[in-house]
């Protein structure tokens, strides 16, 4: 999928929006398997970075930009242990230490030659990268659930909408827009249902649990269960970016798709997906046949994104109107505003409970 740049910040717009910086976090910066021997260029809240990975094997991300005469690090090469400029050749360690100067006599390292660094972990098939490159990680990435369980297959994908974190992370949580934005994909191909969803949260995440939900009549739903069903269904929430849905139907198959978002900046968004999924069906065919159809879904909600932001940028900023079944956008966007602020949980939020009827 082409890489998409935004044209404004947050700062740009006069009215309200709903942009998030969680800088004291960890997020997905590339797939392990992409970080070979050449360096990638990222961006991760506007920041240009170089990731690459050293001759021990080692990843690193530094500022995209040699201290020297500011030609971005990306264009060099990995050089022993040491990522080199393309320009003059300075050569920096993952912590950013300006560790050899061709041509100089005497030693390299000076405060003033050093380049920011961030602090690198690899975790389930992906490299991550803390945000705040001043602040010292705490805790450790999200981890991936069911990578290795028994009898379930795992695929990765990424995909990249022009949307801010907040908007992205609930598009893909949203349940009443799948039958609109999807039909005939995932819900809207048949009789609509009457439900109900229990929210819930705690002081890092939260959860809608759908109750009484037939198994959705679109292509996925025949092809999970073509013997219909009633669907075990979660929506969660976990700060700073995790957006996890959760089917079951039946005992035999179950789905589960964790999506991380990576922001770029504040109004582009990378996820990187695991799906990971057991059914009675071979996987391979399995992957074969939902593979395009989730691929197809993921551009459609990246097409509806693209035009959300355009509308609240041509407009100068957001006038949303929600009512009680937009379960989960004001329930992230409360958890986001109280991480960046740095605010502790209030009293009451475990024990917490939402219940609202909907038809889907």
């Amino acid at each position: 999928m082409r890489r998409m740049e935004a044209a404004v910040n947050a700062e740009s717009l006069e009215g309200k929006v709903s942009v998030v910086r969680l800088l004291d976090a960890w997020y997905p910066i590339c797939e392990s398997g992409e970080l070979e021997e050449r360096p990638l260029t990222r961006k991760l809240y506007g920041r240009p970075l170089v990731v690459f990975r050293n001759e021990a094997g080692s990843a690193g991300a530094l500022l995209d930009r040699c201290p020297h005469r500011n030609v971005p690090l990306s264009l060099g090469q990995v050089v022993g242990p040491n990522l080199q400029c393309g320009y003059h050749g300075w050569q920096f360690d993952r912590e950013g230490v300006c560790r050899k100067i061709p041509g100089l006599c005497g030693p390299a390292e000076l405060q003033s030659r050093n380049v920011e660094s961030h602090p690198v972990r690899e975790q389930d098939g992906y490299v991550w990268v803390w945000a705040n490159h001043e602040s010292e990680p705490t805790g450790a990435p999200f981890p991936l659930p069911k990578l290795d369980a028994p009898g379930y297959t795992t695929v990765r994908r990424m995909v990249e909408a022009k949307g801010t974190l907040h908007a992205t992370i609930e598009n893909a949580l949203d349940v009443p827009h799948t039958s609109f934005a999807h039909k005939g994909l995932f819900r809207g191909a048949g009789r609509r249902n009457r439900i109900k969803a229990v929210v819930t949260r705690g002081e890092d995440r939260v959860q809608a649990e759908y109750v009484g939900e037939p198994r959705p009549e679109g292509v996925v739903g025949r092809v999970l269960s073509p013997s219909g069903g009633v669907v075990t269904h979660y929506d969660r929430f976990i700060l700073p970016s995790v957006a996890q849905v959760e089917y079951s139907i039946g005992a035999e198959n179950h789905i589960l798709v964790t999506a991380i978002g990576t922001p770029v900046d504040d109004f582009v968004t990378r996820l990187y997906a695991v799906v990971t999924f057991r059914t009675r069906f071979p996987s391979a065919v399995v992957k074969r046949v939902l593979d395009p159809i989730a691929m197809r879904i993921f551009a459609q909600d990246a097409a509806i994104l693209e035009t959300q932001t355009d509308a609240i940028v041509a407009f100068g900023g957001e006038s949303f109107v929600s009512t009680e079944i937009d379960l989960m956008g004001p329930q992230i966007l409360r958890l986001m505003r109280r991480a960046e602020q740095k605010k502790p949980a209030k009293d009451g939020d475990e024990s917490w409970r939402l219940e609202v009827e909907l038809e889907v």
